[in-house]
């Protein structure tokens, strides 16, 4: 399973964020054991230490935990966690910067209105 990496950030972020996003699709739920370090490390072709990296940034942040001698697991509120993150870093970091895309192009409210309505029907679908 070898990942397109991005070059705009770094690959053990891009494991973590990977793995977050498996939490909230629900593929990986609460008090599920994610991935051992070593067979993350083979499936995404990378060193074992950068899996170990983002390991540890999810441990720090709450999302997963160690038991030791058994493995890592998913926090009961590991989505929580995880929403109450991207939702701080959506309007901290992307929503300024896609406002600033929307002044530059001049997109106005009709553009911005149809693209709402593109949203709100992919989520009637859901």
């Amino acid at each position: 399973m070898s990942a397109d990496f991005k070059l705009n950030k770094s690959i053990f972020m891009q494991i973590a964020d990977n793995i977050c996003n498996q939490v909230l699709e629900g593929r990986l739920k609460p008090g599920e054991r994610v991935s051992s370090i070593r067979d993350l490390a083979s499936d995404y072709e990378v060193n074992s230490n950068t899996v170990l990296r983002s390991y540890t940034i999810l441990s720090d942040a709450g999302v997963i935990e160690n038991k030791r001698g058994v493995g890592f697991f998913v926090t009961e509120d590991a989505e929580q966690k995880i929403r109450q993150r991207k939702r701080k870093e959506f309007f901290e970091t992307d929503l300024p910067e896609f406002i600033g895309k929307v002044q530059l192009l001049k997109l106005n409210k009709n553009d911005l209105n149809g693209l709402l309505s593109v949203i709100e029907f992919q989520n009637d679908k859901k």
